[in-house]
């Protein structure tokens, strides 16, 4: 499995929450794209769609979507956050809770919506004995529309229990979304578990895919509740009928893809998910990111000199973790791992760690090693 990633020797890369290396297949797939383009153009275009069609089947299998017509391809998180903010109707007085631990993404998209009286609830996941607890208190005070949380805050880490606050959407008629880009292609996601309306998630972090692709699901029963916000060519019922003047919004989830596919980008997802669920299984993946999580976390918490930021609460941990060292400024101990080849990302605080399925034990340990000689010189100084 380590030849699908030649990362160069000079660098441990552990910032898969950020932006991931793709696999060597999806390179391959993606320069057999651009040179059949280069020769051939479009000819074959049946055969992308092909690859298209087999891309929104994964992605449906990775969150366990009714059908792979449940999921619509967009260009990133952001964008389909926005087709639920701007889609759904809203009347003044409606509420939103979110948390004050969201990237932005999670965020400004609802707080866009004070224009039309919509209230931003933002809950500190401190405020009560568990995040969920804050969140559901919050429910109560104030029953709001629709709730949006990240099942993995990227911040810390932590894994927020997604039935629960399902459940408690459910009981009180509120709408549930959530962005699930820190947990796809990472850990197991399970619609019938996390009774989401929504989905949200890129695909170049833990699918370590392309930037600029990503999924869409909406719960069919609320397609034709959410305002269209883009309109195109592609998005109709009769796409291909181009003589006709009449149209009607697709019934499936291909009513929120506006125009053209980005077919460039879907042959390199295509080819990172397969790696993901075909040749590792996603069973696999998770035990080996989580396992990666816990010997970084053992080893962190076995340093008088630093202090896990993470929760180490192992229904709470994710595939990242985040700490920080006593005495040291977190500014140039990041640039210092950073000109160290540790690739990571200074995050809630401290640093961030996030390594996939295939980031080896010695790879952590070189990592933990520069941390503490970095530490150490930076006391110093």
């Amino acid at each position: 499995m380590q030849s699908e990633f030649p990362l160069d020797e000079s660098i441990i890369y552990l910032n898969h929450a950020g932006v991931s290396p793709w696999p060597r297949r999806s390179r391959d797939a993606v320069v057999a794209f651009a040179d059949e383009n280069i020769h051939r153009g479009a000819a074959d275009y049946p055969r992308w769609i092909r690859t298209e069609t087999r891309l929104r089947e994964r992605l449906a299998s990775l969150i366990n979507a009714p059908h792979a017509s449940d999921i619509a391809l967009i260009k990133n998180t952001s964008e389909g956050l926005s087709f639920i903010a701007q889609g759904l109707q809203w009347s003044p007085g409606d509420a939103v809770i979110i948390n004050q631990d969201e990237f932005p993404s999670n965020r400004i998209v609802w707080e866009a919506l004070a224009s039309s009286g919509v209230e931003i609830v933002d809950v500190d996941l401190r405020s009560a004995a568990t995040p969920e607890d804050a969140l559901i208190a919050a429910m109560n005070t104030r029953p709001p529309r629709l709730l949006s949380v990240s099942s993995v805050q990227y911040g810390s880490g932590l894994r927020m229990d997604l039935p629960r606050l399902a459940a408690a959407c459910r009981e009180r008629g509120v709408l549930f979304c959530v962005d699930a880009i820190q947990t796809l292609g990472a850990l197991r996601f399970d619609l019938d578990e996390v009774d989401a309306d929504f989905v949200v998630a890129d695909g170049h972090k833990w699918m370590l895919g392309p930037e600029g692709l990503g999924l869409f699901y909406c719960r069919p029963a609320l397609r034709d509740s959410l305002r269209l916000v883009e309109h195109g060519w592609h998005m109709v019922a009769a796409a291909g009928d181009y003589d006709r003047r009449d149209w009607q919004p697709a019934p499936d989830a291909r009513r929120f893809e506006c125009g053209s596919p980005n077919m460039l980008c879907a042959h390199g997802l295509e080819a990172s998910l397969s790696l993901l669920l075909d040749d590792v299984g996603l069973d696999e993946v998770e035990a080996r990111v989580l396992g990666n999580s816990a010997w970084l976390m053992d080893r962190i918490s076995a340093e008088p000199q630093l202090d896990l930021v993470s929760d180490p609460t192992p229904e709470r941990r994710s595939g990242i973790v985040t700490f920080r060292a006593k005495g040291v400024e977190g500014e140039p101990l990041y640039r210092g791992l950073r000109e160290a080849g540790v690739v990571c990302a200074k995050r809630g605080g401290g640093i961030r760690f996030s390594p996939h399925f295939y980031v080896t034990q010695s790879k952590l340990e070189r990592a933990m090693d520069q941390v503490m000689t970095l530490a150490h010189k930076l006391r110093d100084t």
